[in-house]
């Protein structure tokens, strides 16, 4: 038995004073009507309504019943209601995922004035380069840089980065600059935890094909901006995202070296767990953080 489905229909019985009548108003036949008010009643251990031929009318215990019954329909309409308010209206508290240094220079200015437009959205931010478990967690969504989504997880492509091949002008004038990107075998290279080859750097030379090499080096970091910093300082060569380097670069702390063989583009996408009502926080955020990196991103180094 359906007991919420029994309390409707019951307390529709006792408002229009008839089974035939509520049976009209909810689609039902009469006797479906009555068999749900009689499985109440054998659920609850008693009789609800008395019955004659000419009229119905409430028992002691059904009228208490039915103030209860009353009370609780009202309650579950108004939850209803506030969650499917909660579906159109962005509200509550959103957990988000993202890389260290991408977070601090670009999503933040990018909540900043995203809850500015949104003031019922709070953001509980969490700021790492590692692959949270969104599911196991409790994240209602990641940024991230080079893995999308999976069987249980939708990505949403935001843009993308380019990693840049560089060194210090100190390092490159006392090793050389490198020609192909097998001369890296023979350089001090600095490696990324997170990067997906990890010590096999990728490239491709104008044609369009591919070139991969053997790196190795002094400093192997699960930090991004840490090896960009320990390169700016004649360390080694690094590979790192633009939105890494971009200062540095900018500043000619850092020179990029192999530009006739870029690494292939890596994708920016927002992730979230599978669900077939996304909730409107999530379904903002991502619309929001598409519009803004949409074009030419902000950490683009061609703007």
């Amino acid at each position: 038995m359906d007991r919420f489905q029994a309390l409707a229909v019951f307390t529709k019985v006792v408002e229009l004073g008839s089974f035939a009548r509520a049976a009209e108003r909810l689609t039902l036949s009469t006797s479906a009507v009555s068999r749900q008010v009689a499985d109440l009643e054998g659920h609850l251990g008693v009789r609800l309504l008395n019955r004659t031929t000419r009229r119905l009318s409430l028992t002691e215990s059904g009228a208490a019943f039915l103030e209860r019954a009353v009370q609780l329909l009202a309650d579950l309409e108004e939850a209803e209601s506030a969650v499917t308010a909660t579906a159109l209206v962005p509200r509550g508290t959103l957990r988000l995922s993202a890389p260290i240094t991408f977070g601090e220079r670009y999503l933040a200015p990018a909540i900043a004035d995203f809850v500015a437009k949104y003031p019922e959205v709070k953001l509980d931010c969490e700021l790492s380069d590692r692959f949270v478990d969104l599911v196991e967690e409790g994240f209602d969504l990641a940024v991230r840089i080079g893995r999308g989504g999976s069987g249980t997880l939708i990505a949403r492509r935001l843009g993308a980065v380019r990693l840049i091949c560089h060194a210090s002008p100190d390092y490159l004038g006392r090793f050389g600059t490198p020609q192909v990107p097998e001369d890296l075998a023979r350089h001090r290279c600095l490696t990324y935890a997170y990067l997906t080859t990890r010590d096999t750097w990728e490239f491709r030379d104008p044609s369009g094909a591919e070139r991969t090499v053997r790196v190795s080096g002094p400093v192997h970091s699960n930090s991004g901006r840490l090896l960009v910093v320990l390169a700016a300082h004649g360390m080694a060569v690094c590979m790192e995202p633009d939105f890494a380097v971009r200062d540095e670069l900018l500043a000619g702390r850092a020179i990029p070296i192999l530009t006739a063989f870029e690494p292939p583009p890596i994708a920016v996408y927002a992730v979230y767990p599978s669900r077939r009502h996304l909730s409107a926080k999530v379904r903002a955020f991502v619309d929001f953080l598409a519009e803004r990196f949409a074009g030419t991103p902000p950490w683009s180094l061609d703007d």
